[in-house]
């Protein structure tokens, strides 16, 4: 976290931002989040970015702000911070409540809002296949919550397998996603990207593709049967697959420059 937060309000260094004790998304994970690319000192992809926050709220039956004030407290952090390029993560939490699970009748939301600078271009990844399991028929596959501890362990099995990453599986035994990134992949000279009810979280980039007509939802089995080339893809970077395990993909430029402009226009 860089420059100054947006904090209920409240712009300030992170150093005097203060989340109350009692908050729940601290507690109990009981919150969501967007993370947003910031182009010349605006999320291009703002609106699709509301819409899944708001969709998320909506099942987890939390009461975001309303979008106009949203998008003025980004611009606001954004000019705060004078961020040019970089990323922006917008957290929505049901904000401090008494000891125990349920609610209070009365919430007052929090409210974070925090910059980062850019990162440079990421290398291709060598990824593992997680022990973790992505649960479709849930709607927390759907949601982008607080509580990332199945993505943080896929992470960790990863490391200590040698990989860069993980491949998260379904209840079936079919590929899900990676722990932080939708997974695309080339068949013949289709891409594909796993269907949501396989545990596919609904990624902004993903949605582009699918919506431009240059990516299909096709079911995925965890040995990649006729995929010549991979990526990881999300709302900050585009990374090339080098290998699933012992399998080695080779890089295709022309798809990689294809899906960058559809899935993260400047």
């Amino acid at each position: 976290m860089s420059g100054l937060v947006w904090l209920d309000g409240r712009i300030g260094p992170p150093a005097e931002a203060r989340i109350d004790p009692g908050d729940r998304g601290f507690l109990l994970g009981d919150g969501i989040f967007e993370t947003m690319r910031v182009v010349n000192g605006h999320p291009p992809l703002i609106e699709l970015h509301l819409d899944r926050l708001a969709e998320g709220a909506r099942l987890l039956r939390l009461s975001p702000p309303h979008r106009r004030e949203l998008c003025q407290a980004i611009t606001e952090t954004i000019a705060a911070n004078r961020l040019r390029d970089g990323a922006l993560r917008l957290t929505l939490t049901r904000g401090p409540g008494p000891r125990g699970l349920l609610p209070p009748e009365e919430t007052q939301e929090t409210v974070l809002i925090a910059t980062f600078p850019s990162t440079p271009t990421l290398p291709a990844v060598n990824l593992h296949i997680s022990r973790q399991i992505r649960h479709g028929d849930t709607i927390l596959s759907r949601v982008k919550t607080l509580n990332y501890l199945p993505s943080i362990l896929a992470r960790m099995e990863a490391q200590d397998a040698g990989a860069d990453d993980a491949l998260l599986l379904n209840q079936a035994g079919r590929l899900a996603c990676a722990s932080a990134a939708t997974l695309v992949a080339l068949r013949g000279d289709r891409l594909v990207t796993p269907p949501l009810s396989d545990g596919a979280l609904p990624g902004i980039g993903r949605r582009r593709l699918l919506a431009s007509g240059l990516c299909i939802e096709q079911e995925i089995a965890r040995d990649l049967p006729d995929v010549r080339a991979a990526w990881l893809l999300n709302a900050l970077s585009l990374r090339v697959v080098r290998s699933v395990g012992h399998r080695q993909f080779s890089p295709d430029r022309d798809w990689t420059a294809r899906i960058r402009q559809c899935a993260h226009p400047a």
